[in-house]
C-alpha cells in the first residue's frame, strides 16, 4: 500500500512532467501525453484538469483539419495568468522583462548605461528603478487581477557559484565574489525568490526549450558580446560542473602568443573572438561599444575591405575554438548567439570551410551551426526559466504560495 506522503510525491512528480512535457513540445492531445509518459488516460485527465485549475494549462480543440468527426483538445500552456521576473545585467545596458510561462516577453524595458556604472551599487540601483517601472505596467489595466510572479531569475557575464548564488568573478564588471542576489532582495523589499546564473548558460538553456536548440539532446552554445561564454546541454540537461562554473569558454587558452586577457592570463579565446579583438582589427575603437558595432556592420554592408578581412579573422579564430568545443562534447548542433549570431551570415561560408579545414578526416562529421533564433532575448528567456525553476518542479505548492502572498 502506498503511503500518503509517497502517493503525494508521485502526484507532484507527475504534475511536474507533464507540464515540462507540455514546454518543451508544444501543444499534446491526451493520447500523446498517455503515450509518452506511460501513465494511464485516467491518470492524465486528472493531472491536467489539476494543472488547469492552477492557471498553468489550458485545453481546447485544435484547428480543423478538414477530417470527418469531433477532433480531440489539445492541452497546451496558459500563457494569461503567470510570469517571471527576468533581470538582465550587461556592460553597456541593463533589462528587466516579464516573461510568460510559454517563454513570450510580455513586458521589458532596457536601459543603456555608461561603463562608469558597473560598481554594485550603481547597478542595483538601476535595475530597482526598472524593476519599479515593469511592476508598474504589470498592474496597469488588470482590474486587480495582475499576473502572478512567481521568481527573479538574473543573467550576468560571469562565474555564478551555485551553492549561494554568489557571483564569484565577472572580468568585464570589475567584480569579485559580489553577492548580486541579496543586495537585489533588499533593494526591491519583496519575497520572491532571487536566483543568479552566468549570461551564456541561461541563453543555453533558453535556445534548447524555445530556440534554435529545440529538439537536440545535445547542444553546444556559445556567445559572444565583450566577452565570450558558453553553454552545454547534454543529453536534454544542461551540464553545469561541480560548482556551476561548466561552460566558461571564453577563458580557455587558444593562442599561447596572444595578448592578456582581462581574466588575467594570456591568450583566452575573448580576446579573440570577442567584441574588443573585432572592433580593432576593424580599425574602430575597440571600446566603442553599441555604436561602434553599428559602424562596424554598416561598412560590412557596403563590402568594406578591412571589416571583410577582420571578419574573416574572427571567423578563423572561431573556427578554432569551435573545433576543440566539438571534438569534446559531439554536439547535434552549434548555436550561436549575441554577436557572434550577428557576424554569422557574414563569415558562415568562411566558417564552413575553416571548419572543415579542421575537422577528423575519417570521422563523417558535420555539426549545424546556427544563430540564436532568439536572438538577444536568449538571455531574457533564460533568466525567466531560471526563476520558474521550483515551478517546473513544483507547480501546486508553488502555485499555492504565490496565490496567498
Amino acid at each position: 500500500m502506498v503511503s500518503a506522503a509517497r502517493a503525494s510525491q508521485l502526484r507532484q512528480s507527475n504534475l511536474a512532467l507533464v507540464l515540462d512535457l507540455i514546454r518543451r513540445t508544444g501543444p499534446m492531445s491526451r493520447s500523446a501525453l498517455v503515450a509518452t509518459t506511460g501513465l494511464t488516460r485516467t491518470a492524465i485527465a486528472g493531472l491536467l484538469n489539476e494543472l488547469e485549475g492552477l492557471r498553468l494549462v489550458v485545453e481546447a480543440a485544435p484547428a480543423s483539419d478538414g477530417s470527418p468527426g469531433r477532433p480531440s483538445p489539445v492541452a497546451r500552456v496558459d500563457d494569461r495568468h503567470v510570469g517571471a521576473l527576468a533581470i538582465e545585467v550587461f556592460i553597456d545596458e541593463i533589462g528587466v522583462s516579464i516573461v510568460s510561462l510559454d517563454g513570450a516577453i510580455v513586458t521589458s524595458i532596457r536601459k543603456a548605461r555608461g561603463r562608469e556604472r558597473l560598481s554594485l551599487v550603481s547597478t542595483v540601483r538601476d535595475v530597482a528603478r526598472l524593476v519599479q517601472a515593469v511592476d508598474a505596467q504589470r498592474r496597469v489595466g488588470t482590474r486587480g487581477n495582475p499576473r502572478q510572479l512567481v521568481g527573479i531569475g538574473v543573467s550576468v557575464p560571469g562565474l555564478v557559484r551555485r551553492s549561494d548564488n554568489i557571483v564569484v568573478v565577472a572580468p568585464n564588471l570589475g567584480w569579485a565574489e559580489v553577492d548580486l542576489a541579496g543586495a537585489l532582495a533588499a533593494a526591491l523589499d519583496g519575497d520572491l525568490p532571487i536566483h543568479v546564473g552566468n549570461d551564456a548558460d541561461l541563453g543555453a538553456r533558453a535556445e534548447s526549450r524555445f530556440g534554435a536548440g529545440r529538439g537536440a539532446g545535445n547542444l553546444l552554445f556559445v556567445s559572444g558580446e565583450v566577452g565570450v561564454g558558453g553553454g552545454v546541454v547534454i543529453g536534454g540537461s544542461p551540464l553545469v560542473g561541480h560548482s556551476g562554473f561548466a561552460g566558461e569558454i571564453g577563458h580557455f587558452p587558444v593562442n599561447p602568443d596572444g595578448l592578456r586577457c582581462r581574466c588575467g592570463a594570456i591568450g583566452c579565446w575573448e580576446t579573440e573572438v570577442g567584441e574588443r579583438a573585432l572592433l580593432q582589427r576593424a580599425g574602430l575603437a575597440e571600446d566603442g561599444g553599441t555604436s561602434a558595432l553599428d559602424r562596424l556592420f554598416e561598412l560590412a554592408d557596403v563590402g568594406d575591405d578591412r571589416v571583410r578581412r577582420a571578419m574573416d579573422e574572427q571567423a578563423r579564430w572561431l573556427a578554432i575554438g569551435l573545433t576543440g568545443l566539438i571534438n569534446v562534447f559531439d554536439p547535434d548542433r552549434v548555436v550561436l548567439g549575441g554577436l557572434l549570431g550577428r557576424i554569422l551570415p557574414y563569415v558562415d561560408d568562411q566558417l564552413t570551410e575553416e571548419l572543415e579545414a579542421r575537422r577528423f578526416r575519417d570521422v563523417p562529421r558535420q555539426v549545424p551551426v546556427l544563430g540564436a533564433s532568439l536572438g538577444a532575448s536568449a538571455t531574457t528567456v533564460g533568466a525567466a526559466e531560471l526563476a520558474f525553476d521550483r515551478l517546473a518542479r513544483d507547480p501546486a505548492g508553488v502555485m499555492s504560495i504565490a496565490s496567498s502572498a
